[in-house]
């Protein structure tokens, strides 16, 4: 077997494939190799920013593989580290993480884009939360959607399971961008880039900030930042790269990030 798994490494940057035809379908060893992946990238100091997609041009990802769950992979068996797909319960993942759907993404799919920070998605994409059709829950999309869309939009995707193209996707806000299959990595790759060139403590102050604040009341959120009770927000306010932003702009240069 090959590996499901295929990464290529640019400077600061990580593109992490799923290949897995027919359908780049997700088994046990499938995400564990994903958590490993997406583990190694998160504590590497020298990746900023991650990129992934599926292999081809008809599928992204449908999510759990059905085939290997009737050959006896439990579906509450041993993910690894980072849970389905290695992305969604990461735990530490403070760094950006880009989705390119470049077709199908359905089901553990979808959930799986949705747990990365910016959506892009071929124009030919589609998508669907159908476990409903299976007598099962979709539940990461029942826990994550309802708070990316208007709540009746998330509740009528998780009761019918019906598809939706990337029109509808973007005129709730739940991708970023619509390009060509043959633009889509071209543009996925140019957005890493832009984040590459970025202080990357202040992009693991915002991933950290926008998670304490997601249950907290405002004024708790504001106290945790402006107290340093958030570990990334203490690094950022002490670092040289809080220095280099104030130099770089008042000697109307661009600034070099070290993150430190």
């Amino acid at each position: 077997m090959t590996d499901p798994i295929k990464t290529r490494r640019e400077g600061a940057i990580l593109e992490v494939t799923l290949d897995r035809p027919k359908a780049n379908a997700i088994d046990l060893t499938t995400s564990r190799i994903m958590g490993e992946v997406f583990a190694n990238f998160r504590d590497d100091s020298d990746l900023r920013v991650a990129i992934l997609t599926g292999a081809g041009e008809k599928f992204f990802c449908p999510g759990w593989d059905l085939k290997a769950a009737a050959d006896g992979d439990a579906v509450d068996g041993d993910y690894g580290v980072g849970g389905f797909g290695g992305l969604q319960e990461l735990c530490g993942m403070n760094k950006p993480v880009i989705a390119a759907v470049n077709g199908i993404c359905c089901g553990g799919g979808l959930e799986l884009a949705l747990s990365a920070d910016i959506i892009l998605a071929a124009d030919h994409a589609t998508f669907a939360l159908p476990e409903i059709r299976s007598g099962t829950i979709a539940d990461a999309a029942s826990i994550k959607l309802p708070k990316r869309i208007p709540y009746h939009i998330a509740m009528e995707l998780l009761l019918t399971g019906r598809w939706f193209d990337t029109t509808e996707a973007l005129n709730w806000g739940l991708i970023n961008h619509v390009h060509s299959a043959a633009d889509l990595m071209e543009q996925a790759w140019d957005m890493a880039r832009l984040l590459a060139s970025g202080p990357p403590l202040v992009y693991a102050a915002i991933k950290d900030v926008v998670r304490d604040a997601e249950d907290a009341k405002f004024q708790d959120a504001m106290n945790h930042i402006t107290k340093r009770q958030i570990a990334s927000i203490d690094l950022l306010y002490s670092s040289e790269d809080q220095l280099e932003g104030a130099r770089a702009f008042t000697e109307k240069r661009d600034p070099v990030w070290k993150g430190c």
